[in-house]
């Protein structure tokens, strides 16, 4: 047989079976674009499936040209050197982001025209129901080129007949053509797969149609899903806006307005998109990749519960490190080029699927939530330049009054990427010139309403915790960053700075810093948090040099610190972002049964520290027997709780009063402790080595005219047989009282650390103490001891409420807290 040359690098052949396999294995770049084009030819002839099953195929004998791997190549995908992809300086201003959605900024300080009003939803009460003007989908003629379509193989039209899918279909076409050789097995393996420097990658992913459905049409979500946006305001004359979920954002009302105008009564369904690579192994770096999805119209409220699964798994993405790329620049680029190919095959419906003909439901990309390295993958900018604006990496520690920046100019980054045509080296100067990577086709660059520079979410955890935290600390939750930001402020109070250092400027920055963490959490934003929130940015800017000069760090230029400066515009635009567990919303609730069904009066004096039980129970019910708003002093209401005979030795005593949450969207949900109050003694065992301390917490207790800071010592219940006896019929008595006893009104907070100071309160050498209802304990409250210079070593968790004299009270032990005193 004579011999075969292949015209792509010379190779000479020995037989036609050979060239075959040549083409096939070859890992020369000019053979391989001989395989593939030899695959587009030949794929548009009649297939000829060879009569003996054995023989080898030849080049031409593969059908269905939509079933061709994706392949990277060229300039961006291949080697260069490090030199050709140096960054300016500077970055030129591009000026306000693209028209392609018209945003607050061109309608005015509101965002909105008050001419147009969002439409009304048919049947919006309950979307599900079984009537086919309220199918999410038309129907319609099935379309054997919609890809979805043909991946299900439905319908009389189905181009895999006698198959019912795509797969069945690919798998069927390599038993017959391929046989069972290892090159047959790579080409199976590859089904469905990138192609990255002659290195297929499998991507595992869900029709994101499909899980947009499934969603959509949960009969869980059915009572809860957001249609339409809406605006909110906290006063009648409507000036001061109100932003919580989604739909009262201003991106959802700005949308609806725009598609309005070409569709009108259509309805957007925003896709929100979740990712975060995962270490799996604690050896071995072994890596997953996991991109998640959810909608908008479903509430936060739902959103913040795993238990209700509305977030679902997308898509595995690869793993790989390239690692046979040495070229280190050329590899971190066709990373980047892999990760915006996989995404973008699985977001690719998303481009077509709202065109206003067949769908009346708009699923719209709407925002992306992640770490800041998965940011900067997503929006192509360089390593330490923001996300979402032009800023130098050099001001990005400046206030937002300082720093010289610009939003991102989405037109001019779509017409570098335009310029991709043109050659390797002119898309490369054209990508940097707008100021990213030279990305090909980013899988947002075809989707419809993108404005991607917008649409990166402030991120809690790891921009605040993580980022502006003690970054000395590794593998910490969100947990265990909380719970450092309760007691961080305290103990840098009293402490003393090298040199004789004030330590006014660090406990400034450090209380600006807190506000700022605790008000972005709010559940509910207004115009006027939203001012507080740039308020306590400005305190901490006004204050940091302090952390230069005691050489903790040599600059503020950090990326999330500078992306603080956008969270009040990002807050307004979408609020539906991944916020840490904030309900309000609880109640107060006690056991059926008393911890101790009777206590003698003598034990509750003794054990339980309430020294003047008796005389404070008296004046309570001789206050009780007066007629409402009679005024009396001190001395008169002594003089008639003297009159009062307790008739009981013994009273029914309750350790705890706790808050548990209030399912106020009527999500069945179970309840859960959010707040509690203790007061029980200590007591041991024989044969117990370690004895268990006495527990007297403090608490916030409304007293009508604000809040006051009390110690609960116990809770008590009146037996229902004296109860007659001791009130008289027109008043009826709480069903629990608690013994307090008293600390100092709220002054006026610290100037350098804002806290209120609080003591003990001593009349006649007596703690002033009183009986409340339990109803009047608003939530548990935390005291700071002023340590001064030294803190005395005798004190305990168990006596330093006795023992000290002063104490700051905790605005940051949680966000009740911090409500309750600001």
């Amino acid at each position: 047989m004579p011999e075969t040359t292949c015209p792509a690098c010379n190779k000479k052949l020995t037989s036609l079976s050979g060239y075959n396999q040549h083409l096939m294995k070859t890992t020369n770049p000019a053979s391989c674009d001989l395989y593939i084009h030899s695959w587009q030819f030949h794929a548009n002839l009649p297939t000829q499936v060879p009569q003996d099953e054995d023989q080898d195929m030849d080049i031409g004998d593969v059908s269905d040209p939509d079933h061709l791997l994706p392949e990277f190549k060229g300039d961006f995908f291949g080697m260069y050197a490090e030199d050709k992809l140096e960054w300016p300086v500077e970055l030129d201003d591009e000026g306000a982001m693209g028209d392609a959605l018209t945003d607050e900024e061109d309608l005015g300080e509101d965002g909105a025209n008050d001419e147009w009003e969002p439409p009304l939803v048919p049947s919006a009460c309950n979307p599900h129901e079984e009537d086919e003007d309220n199918d999410i989908w038309d129907q319609h003629t099935p379309d054997v080129q919609d890809p979805h379509y043909r991946l299900n193989g439905s319908g009389t039209n189905n181009v895999y007949a006698p198959f019912t899918s795509k797969l069945d279909w690919d798998m069927a076409q390599w038993a017959k053509l391929r046989g069972p050789s290892s090159t047959a097995f790579s080409v199976l393996i590859s089904i469905e797969g990138i192609v990255i420097a002659n290195e297929a990658f499998d991507v595992y992913y869900h029709d994101i149609i499909e899980c947009i459905t499934a969603l959509f049409w949960d009969p869980n979500f059915a009572d809860f899903l957001k249609f339409a946006p809406e605006h909110h305001y906290a006063d009648e004359d409507e000036t001061v806006h109100l932003y919580h979920k989604m739909n009262t954002g201003k991106w959802w009302w700005n949308t609806q307005k725009c598609l309005d105008c070409k569709h009108p009564g259509v309805m957007i369904i925003p896709v929100i998109i979740l990712s975060d690579k995962t270490q799996v192994t604690l050896f071995h770096n072994k890596m997953a990749y996991p991109v998640y999805m959810t909608i908008g119209n479903i509430p936060k409220e739902i959103h913040q519960k795993p238990s209700h699964h509305t977030h679902v798994l997308l898509t595995y993405l690869p793993t790989t490190h390239l690692e046979h790329i040495t070229n280190k620049a050329s590899r971190h680029h066709m990373l980047t080029n892999l990760y915006h190919a996989c995404v973008g095959h699985v977001l690719a419906p998303l481009a077509t699927v709202g065109d206003g003909a067949v769908h009346r439901c708009h699923p719209l990309f709407a925002c992306f939530a992640g770490d800041y390295p998965e940011q900067v993958l997503v929006t192509g900018v360089k390593t330490t330049q923001c996300t979402s604006c032009d800023v130098p990496s050099d001001e990005l520690g400046l206030t937002a009054s300082a720093a010289n920046y610009q939003l991102q100019n989405l037109n001019a980054v779509l017409d570098a990427l335009s310029v991709l045509d043109e050659g390797g080296l002119a898309f490369i100067c054209a990508c940097m010139e707008a100021g990213i990577k030279p990305i090909v086709h980013p899988y947002w660059e075809s989707l419809p309403f993108i404005k991607i520079f917008k649409s990166i979410t402030p991120n809690i955890l790891h921009q605040l915790y993580q980022g502006l935290g003690i970054t000395t600390l590794s593998h910490l939750s969100g947990t265990e960053h909380s719970q450092i930001c309760c007691f961080l402020l305290g103990i840098i109070i009293d402490i003393r700075l090298p040199n004789n250092m004030s330590s006014s400027r660090l406990l400034h920055a450090v209380c600006g810093l807190l506000d700022f963490l605790y008000l972005a959490q709010y559940p509910c934003h207004s115009s006027e948090t939203l001012t507080l929130l740039d308020e306590a940015l400005d305190i901490f800017h006004d204050n940091k040099e302090i952390f230069v000069d005691l050489s903790i760090c040599n600059s503020f230029n950090l990326p999330k610190l500078h992306f603080t400066l956008h969270y009040t515009h990002m807050i307004n635009k979408y609020i539906q972002w991944r916020l840490s567990e904030m309900s309000f919303c609880c109640s107060q609730t006690m056991t059926k049964h008393p911890s101790i069904k009777a206590v003698t009066l003598d034990r509750i004096v003794n054990e339980y520290g309430a020294t003047y039980f008796c005389e404070s129970l008296t004046r309570y019910i001789a206050k009780a027997t007066l007629p409402v708003n009679t005024a009396i002093t001190f001395r008169q209401l002594e003089d008639q709780a003297g009159d009062v005979y307790l008739l009981f030795q013994a009273l029914p005593v309750f350790h705890r009063v706790k808050w548990v949450s209030v399912d106020v969207c009527g999500l069945s949900d179970p309840l859960v402790t959010v707040d509690s109050v203790h007061a029980c003694p200590g007591h041991s065992w024989p044969f117990a080595l370690d004895s268990v301390s006495p527990q007297f917490d403090t608490a916030f207790i409304k007293d009508g005219t604000g809040y006051q800071i009390r110690q609960v010592h116990i809770m008590i219940s009146i037996p229902p047989q004296a109860l007659s006896t001791l009130f008289p019929p027109t008043f009826h008595p709480p069903k629990h009282l608690a013994y307090v006893e008293w600390f100092t009104a709220f002054q006026a907070p610290n100037h350098n650390h804002g806290l209120h100071k609080v003591s003990h309160v001593i009349k006649n050498g007596e703690q002033l103490a009183s009986i409340i209802p339990i109803s009047n304990i608003h939530c548990s409250a935390h005291l700071i001891p002023h340590f001064s210079t030294n803190a005395p070593h005798e004190w305990s968790s168990a006596n330093v409420l006795d023992k000290c004299q002063a104490f700051f009270v905790n605005p940051y032990l949680d966000r009740h807290s911090f409500v309750t005193l600001h």
